[in-house]
């Protein structure tokens, strides 16, 4: 448990994050995403892990298109599109929220699909700098600014072994 957020993992991780679920009525598949109806997470008591990781702050969607992908996931999750972001290069951002979790839907230009696809997780620490002296130089990246005022974030390196992008955030001073 992260947060209100169970976390299944499969013997191998060399796929990444390959379906997610939700705890209402959720359809099959969403944009190509493989999508299952969660049960609703009772309350429990917080668990803790060395890194002092406290929730999941945001998901990232990789998409072709952001308007078929956001259309997507506001139809058939219910979850409206907050907000959309211009990141330059032909990158265009958008995001949902399902609860305490944002959806980051990542437009890039050089994707040819036509579906979407789980791409990483971004995890809030409660000491960024603990967390990544912890960890190590070998496992992750040095903190830098966020894209979020206030906020850094490092980058845990694919040496980990995770099988997929995973990045810790300081926490958000606007939340406590």
């Amino acid at each position: 448990m992260v947060g209100g957020v169970r976390l299944t993992f499969e013997e191998s991780p060399a796929d990444g994050i390959i379906a997610w679920g939700f705890a209402s009525d959720a359809p099959d598949v969403v944009d190509g995403i493989p999508t299952f109806r969660s049960e609703p997470i009772v309350a429990v008591p917080a668990v803790s892990h060395r890194i002092g990781a406290s929730f999941i702050d945001h998901v990232v969607v990789m998409t072709s298109s952001l308007d078929r992908t956001s259309g997507a996931i506001e139809s058939r999750l219910g979850l409206p599109l907050k907000r959309t972001r211009d990141a330059g290069g032909g990158v265009r951002q958008g995001f949902h929220r399902s609860g305490e979790v944002v959806i980051e839907v990542v437009e890039r230009p050089d994707l040819e699909s036509t579906s979407a696809s789980l791409w990483g997780l971004v995890l809030v620490v409660d000491d960024l700098d603990d967390a990544v002296g912890w960890l190590g130089p070998d496992l992750v990246g040095p903190p830098r600014d966020a894209v979020q005022p206030g906020r850094r974030i490092a980058t845990v390196r694919s040496e980990a072994g995770l099988g997929l992008p995973v990045a810790l955030m300081s926490p958000d001073q606007r939340r406590r």
